[in-house]
């Protein structure tokens, strides 16, 4: 792309970018590199992106292919519910503690394949107690308990996809 045109396409692209609410967005190709950051509050829930529409955008102009856009959450199919609404319910009451995953990666409710779970509901944990293992990235997170008292309820299933704050388990204060 040459000045005009790179400058047409970064101002539809921006464009774009903001409509769809987007934070932060990375391009790289060869020699040209675009990081853009926009000003203002955080987006609290990453909205759906529409992949396609910046697709046909970037194809229609020639842009050079585009590295993932951060903070964004994927478009999900027509009657595809998102991981975290297809959750069992939670306990809310002021009785009950929701124990929230710190990280997005994948639940494991034991150490190791065939071996027993760290908690079980009627377990009664400890402040610091290992509940279970998100892994992200190859590493393996203990998630301990920030509270004392009875685990009533197990919200994550073992193998499970997890989303920053997702609940995993519901604990009733001692």
């Amino acid at each position: 792309m040459q000045g005009n045109e790179l400058k047409d396409f970064l101002k539809e692209l921006i464009e774009f970018l903001k409509s769809q609410e987007v934070a932060e967005f990375d391009l790289e190709q060869a020699d040209l590199k675009v990081r853009l950051k926009f000003a203002g509050e955080p987006v609290p829930a990453a909205p759906a992106f529409d992949m396609a529409q910046l697709a046909r955008m970037m194809s229609a102009n020639q842009a050079p292919v585009m590295a993932a856009p951060a903070h964004v959450a994927p478009s999900h199919a027509v009657g595809e519910a998102p991981a975290a609404a297809a959750a069992a319910p939670v306990i809310e009451d002021a009785k009950h503690h929701v124990v929230k995953s710190p990280i997005v990666g994948t639940f494991y409710d034991a150490p190791s394949p065939g071996s027993p779970s760290f908690v079980k509901v009627g377990d009664v944990v400890e402040v610091g107690q290992v509940l279970c293992i998100v892994e992200a990235m190859k590493l393996m997170n203990e998630i301990e308990s920030d509270m004392a008292g009875e685990i009533v309820e197990r919200i994550a299933k073992a193998g499970q996809p997890v989303e920053y704050g997702q609940p995993l388990f519901a604990i009733k204060a001692k």
